[in-house]
């Protein structure tokens, strides 16, 4: 058995890798145990197999190993982390690890880390609206259940603010109980860690969620298993409990960066922006990890967020991730500039699936004209907006001045909202009929006769 064998010395020693010759019945991705001078146990996994060369990414790195005293043993199992409805709650390191101060949860189940792929034939399609309270997101880029929707961002810019608002505001509406969050955050600093922990439990949203921090002095090795750890509790919560689980996973980009630091210390052969070619099917491992399955009452919806290097949308990162995702949410700079929060541009974002999760008996019947329209008319007005700057409003029609107070009123009145405000999808299409009311009824020419008699009132 391979648990027996010690293998005392290692081959070499790259970055937070460790290389280990004439191994024998080792398995990729099994667990092992590394012992330095020290005699303190670090634990590690196996990256690759080669001719009978091992190489072994080490959680807690390499500082302090040598090549002679170095040993290591492999344990022929994978990673795994204890699973139990008692981590709800709680706050954990990128392993799983209690970092609350509490005690390591009480199970007799433990999962590997990696989770089981799910068959595609077994997937339901995402149909149920998912309330966040934001109204740039219910009203016009609606999440639906089982969904994959990203946020795309820039440095510098609120996302830890909205996906921490998501998380403690998201619910299925008309149903109050079976509904988690698990909230995952990959290196980040140590003031972002207190924020999020402080805001989960000033809310009260703490104890329906479980929060896995890796932090920025952590080793880049556990950024990988992190998103990896949160998702296996995800699915035990929504496999096997029968919850509807909601993991915000924050940030890609980070994660991204550990994945090239691996890379580099592999030698491999970089592929665009020095990534390493595989990144497109290692983002799937995390992002195919959403969904619904026939036949079960539990679901995982998950909600990346990434930070666009130099706000580049055709950046490996976002280009990857929307190709394995379903649409994507875009916080916008210019609107951060001008203190609108939350700074979300509706004309590049989507959500894919909102046609299938909105309309009568999921959301409110006039949902998905109201929503087009919206999108119409503020893409009008910011065509006007630019030719104002030219021209002036004084050259403008009378119409085209309308559609400028529909712009201005859109962001100040229906995109923007406090952090701490939660807003029921009524109160958000009730919003957004007010800002239509701005326009004259003859160009609503989105709506039905019907909505707009209901609807509209001309202010």
């Amino acid at each position: 058995m391979t648990d027996s064998i010690e293998y005392r010395g290692v081959h070499k020693i790259s970055g937070p890798l460790i290389f280990v010759e004439g191994i024998t019945g080792v398995g990729f991705n099994e667990l092992a145990e590394i012992r330095g001078d020290d005699g303190e146990t670090r634990r590690g996994r196996v990256l690759e197999i080669s001719s009978g060369v091992a190489a072994v990414e080490v959680f807690e790195g390499t500082t302090g190993l040598s090549t002679t005293s170095t040993s290591v043993k492999f344990l022929g199992r994978p990673l795994t982390i204890p699973l139990s409805t008692e981590m709800l709650g709680r706050v954990f390191n990128g392993l799983g690890e209690p970092a609350d101060g509490g005690p390591v949860p009480f199970t007799e189940d433990y999962r590997d880390v990696n989770g089981l792929p799910m068959n595609p034939y077994s997937r339901d399609y995402p149909t149920q609206f998912i309330q966040t309270g934001v109204s740039a997101i219910d009203g016009m880029d609606t999440l639906v259940r089982g969904q994959k929707l990203p946020i795309f961002s820039g440095s510098g810019l609120p996302h830890n603010l909205l996906a921490t608002q998501i998380a403690r505001q998201a619910t299925i509406r008309g149903e109050k109980e079976g509904f988690a969050v698990v909230f995952a955050a990959m290196g980040i600093k140590h003031d972002e860690a207190a924020f999020f922990k402080r805001s989960f439990e000033e809310s009260g949203a703490l104890k329906n969620s479980a929060i896995f921090l890796n932090l920025a002095d952590d080793p880049a090795v556990e950024r990988l298993v992190t998103p990896r750890s949160a998702l296996t509790l995800a699915e035990y919560l929504a496999f096997e409990q029968d919850m509807h689980v909601l993991v915000v996973i924050t940030d890609m980009t980070n994660y991204a960066e550990a994945l090239r630091e691996i890379s580099a210390a592999r030698e491999e052969v970089p592929s665009r922006k020095g990534y390493p070619g595989y990144m497109y099917s290692d983002f799937a491992s995390i992002y195919e990890r959403a969904g619904r399955i026939k036949g079960r009452k539990g679901s995982i919806t998950q909600m990346p967020v990434l930070t666009m290097p130099n706000d580049d949308i055709t950046h490996p990162i976002p280009d990857l991730t929307g190709y394995i995702t379903e649409g994507q949410i875009v916080v916008d700079r210019d609107l951060h500039r001008r203190g609108i929060y939350p700074p979300v541009n509706i004309l590049p974002s989507l959500s894919r699936l909102m046609k299938d999760g909105i309309g009568k008996g999921k959301t409110r019947e006039d949902h998905g004209q109201v929503t087009s329209q919206l999108y119409s008319a503020y893409s009008k007005a910011q065509e006007l907006r630019s030719l104002s700057a030219i021209i002036g409003e004084e050259g403008m029609t009378d119409k085209d001045r309308d559609y400028l107070k529909f712009g201005e009123a859109y962001e100040q009145r229906f995109l923007r909202q406090k952090f701490d405000e939660n807003r029921t999808l009524e109160t958000t299409l009730d919003l957004a009929w007010q800002m239509l009311s701005v326009l004259p009824e003859s160009e609503l020419s989105r709506i039905s006769d019907k909505y707009v008699k209901a609807y509209y009132k001309r202010s």
